[in-house]
């Protein structure tokens, strides 16, 4: 078997795998990205394409290069839900121009950057399993390469493996605070496909989304006025969708998607959960979707599998500088992430949650009756103007036989807000951990018992 060491090895290629390698190899480390495709097939990855807003990346490799390459579409300005109920669309406009980019085409100039900034990239090598000291820690990883047995040493593994990692399957955990509660019904199954119409849609600078049976949404999101990425997701806690011929069902109903020809299509496991509690352990780190690090309601990553892998690697960068890689001098990484989207994520989560215990119908109603952007605001605890007399009164005779459904969503908000703020006070240390944790667990307690919803951790 052949053996290698490294600084840091990174194992998967995607957007925090990318951004990782970046950073370390841009402080002068030497560090490897271990990906299980082949060079031509790596960056291809199942995704909705689109980020919202103004999104900012870590600035370790040419970002003007990224977006030249492969963002199609910058000039997506609103979001449109439509409602299969009485078909009155709920429309929201964009502070920011968000965009919609070629998701194989932005996979590769990431690997490309990483390897011009001094990344070694080893392609075709699947990781099998983790290799620990006697004390526990992570000292590297064992697999395959091009069918042969290879193993990496390193200082820090960091784990960019995707959702249900094979990392944390082999790895003891045991004296950690890695968080291990984590099971297929916290994640979604998706699929979307790529397609090309002959008309140039209306909705050309917006994402579009529609709900659907068993607690999902399908989207379409436009690269092009031509190009569209269709897909559509159901959580796993819920009744299995028939993805393939539900999603063409769809496409062929719409009478703006004129003669669509399939040019691409893929599938994946998105998690629809909180961020992990804690994704660092003594030697090893998990960023991106491996930690739990996207939107829990639109399975959105691509910003925080950036940011949190620039933040993992920053923190490993100094823990191997201090000759001290332990968990709790890598803990710092964890505090960063909770302060900074995690809280958000955390407290979308509450409305995950809260939507499992009504039918998809019966939130359409609810929802299409109350002013689209009163009700972003109001899930996104920001403030607005506020609303004109007559239109409380138009509000309250529309949501009329969901008073009950919307005094718990208020509830719910609360709640929310609470987790919130309580994420920002995330501890310093591993020593702060147990008593934070049991305050965010009492929260969770008093939401379950709002909303009835069955727990989901």
């Amino acid at each position: 078997m052949s053996s290698d060491a490294y600084d840091i090895v990174v194992v998967g290629g995607g957007t925090a795998g990318a951004f990782a390698a970046a950073t370390a190899a841009t402080d002068g480390l030497d560090v490897v990205i271990v990906e299980r495709k082949s060079e031509a097939d790596a960056g291809h990855i199942a995704c909705g394409d689109a980020i919202k807003g103004k999104s900012t990346f870590p600035d370790v490799i040419d970002l003007d290069y990224l977006k030249d390459e492969s963002f199609t579409n910058r000039e997506i300005r609103r979001a449109v839900f439509e409602n299969p109920a009485d078909g009155e669309d709920i429309e929201i406009e964009f502070g920011e121009p968000g965009a919609v980019l070629d998701r194989k085409r932005y996979g590769e100039v990431l690997l490309e950057e990483a390897e011009r900034v001094g990344s070694e990239i080893h392609y075709d090598t699947v990781v099998q399993d983790v290799t620990q000291a006697d004390d526990g820690t992570v000292t590297g990883v064992v697999g395959t390469r091009k069918g042969e047995p290879v193993s990496y040493d390193a200082e820090v593994v960091i784990d960019a493996a995707g959702a249900l990692s094979i990392l944390q399957e082999k790895t003891d955990f045991d004296g950690s605070y890695f968080d291990t509660n984590v099971r297929y019904s916290q994640f979604c199954s998706a699929y979307r496909e790529v397609i090309d119409v002959e008309e140039p849609v209306e909705w050309h600078d917006a994402i579009v989304f529609k709900p659907t049976k068993e607690l999902g949404y399908l989207w379409y999101f436009p690269r092009t006025a031509t190009e569209i990425n269709a897909g559509l997701g159901f959580q796993m806690d819920q009744p299995e969708m028939q993805m393939v011929p539900e999603l063409k069902r769809a496409v062929e109903d719409r009478p703006d998607l004129i003669e669509p020809t399939v040019q691409d299509k893929l599938g994946a496991a998105l998690p629809t959960r909180r961020p992990y509690d804690s994704a660092v352990a003594d030697g090893y780190i998990a960023v991106g979707d491996a930690a739990g690090h996207v939107n829990p309601t639109t399975g959105g990553g691509i910003p925080g599998a950036a940011k949190s892998a620039y933040w993992a690697t920053k923190q490993a960068i100094g823990a191997i500088a201090d000759g001290d890689v332990s968990e709790a001098n890598l803990w710092e990484y964890n505090r960063k992430v909770m302060t900074g989207f995690g809280k958000h994520f955390a407290a979308i989560d509450l409305y995950n949650i809260w939507g499992t215990t009504s039918s998809v119908q019966e939130i359409t109603e609810m929802v299409s009756s109350v002013p689209g952007q009163h009700l972003a605001d109001a899930l996104a605890g920001t403030g607005t103007a506020s609303m004109p007399l007559s239109l409380k009164l138009r509000t309250l005779v529309d949501t009329f036989g969901h008073w009950g459904e919307l005094m718990e969503l208020a509830k719910v908000r609360s709640k929310a807000s609470e987790l919130s703020e309580h994420y920002a006070r995330y501890p310093a240390s591993p020593e702060g951990f147990p008593a934070w944790q049991s305050v965010r667990d009492g929260i969770m307690d008093e939401l379950y018992e709002i909303t009835g919803a069955d727990p989901k951790y």
